[in-house]
């Protein structure tokens, strides 16, 4: 690999350039002048160029593709997290294979702001046509949220393998579940709120509170099965009242990660408004189409979670 004389060595010892980009051939003074100034590193690494102008601090040069595909991975995401959970598990892998050189904890604080945006704005569509229950959903909501918080601060203590493990497995009995049982969720029942009810609210919103914390993906489609198959609802009742969970448990986790300097904002703010159109998106298909549409999106979704998961273990 050739280098272009520039104005120092000192210059030169920095700047990597490729031999496939002329454009930046022909700018080279004017870049090594500003990044002098900036005291910003240029480095190519697998041939994508980062500029580093404080340490654990890198952004692409050049992103416009990646922001494409993020953008299009947060759509997807966006609307199945509206209609049936487990938008995580399309976001969260595009944000991690863009962003390799980023800490977990930086790339999972940019995913929580982006779907919080998105969760929010699916809520006030589902609010319009949805009765809450508020009795119970006020307990779940606090458990929730505040084992979010303890979750997220153990990032880095809980094994991620085991946690992986653990989804996998329970995605497969929700999977089996809900296939056997035709009619889960297609009317929702009579539901009763007292003190059983209250303390099983309790214990199911903090341990996947507890989870979306520490890991995440897949919560949404967890609460959704709790509310149908322990509480009695309807999918559509479900999924708006899994959306409310998901708002206290997104919220605890930034209060964690936007302290700590774990939010690149610039890019979470673009991946929130793609998120956003879809979760407007799957609002709407999930209203307009009943329980029975999410009924068959959640399998779909959990035969593809299952696979997916299985070949990241196994394989």
């Amino acid at each position: 690999m050739s280098k272009p004389p520039g104005p120092s060595q000192a210059a030169l010892s920095m700047l990597y350039v490729s031999r496939y980009n002329i454009l930046r051939l022909i700018f080279y003074d004017r870049i090594v002048s500003w990044s002098e100034s900036l005291n910003i590193r240029w480095v190519e690494f697998n041939n994508t160029w980062f500029k580093n102008a404080n340490p654990g601090r890198i952004f692409y040069m050049d992103f416009e593709h990646a922001l494409i595909a993020l953008g299009f991975f947060a759509f997807c995401g966006g609307l199945i997290d509206a209609a049936v959970g487990g938008g995580g598990l399309v976001q969260l892998p595009a944000l991690l294979h863009a962003l390799p050189q980023y800490s977990l904890a930086t790339v999972f604080g940019t995913n929580k702001l982006a779907v919080l945006a998105g969760n929010f704005s699916s809520i006030f569509t589902y609010l319009k046509r949805i009765k809450i229950i508020w009795k119970l959903m006020l307990p779940i909501m606090i458990s929730a949220f505040v084992f979010s918080f303890f979750g997220a601060l153990s990032v880095s203590l809980v094994p991620k393998r085991l946690m992986e493990y653990v989804a996998f497995f329970v995605l497969i009995v929700m999977a089996t579940y809900t296939f056997v049982k035709k009619d889960l969720g297609r009317v929702s029942s009579n539901i009763q709120v007292g003190k059983k009810e209250t303390l099983l609210g309790f214990f199911w919103g903090g341990l996947i509170g507890f989870y979306d914390g520490v890991f995440g993906p897949g919560s949404g489609s967890l609460l959704l099965f709790v509310f149908v198959r322990c509480f009695g609802f309807d999918f559509l009742n479900a999924s708006a009242s899994a959306k409310l969970v998901n708002l206290g448990t997104f919220s605890a986790a930034l209060i964690f990660f936007i302290p700590s300097g774990n939010v690149l904002w610039t890019l979470g703010g673009v991946v929130a408004a793609c998120n956003i159109a879809g979760s407007i998106t799957g609002a709407f298909l999930a209203l307009r189409y009943g329980s029975g549409f999410i009924r068959i999106f959640f399998l779909i979704l959990l035969v593809f979670l299952i696979g997916r998961m299985g070949v990241s273990i196994f394989l």
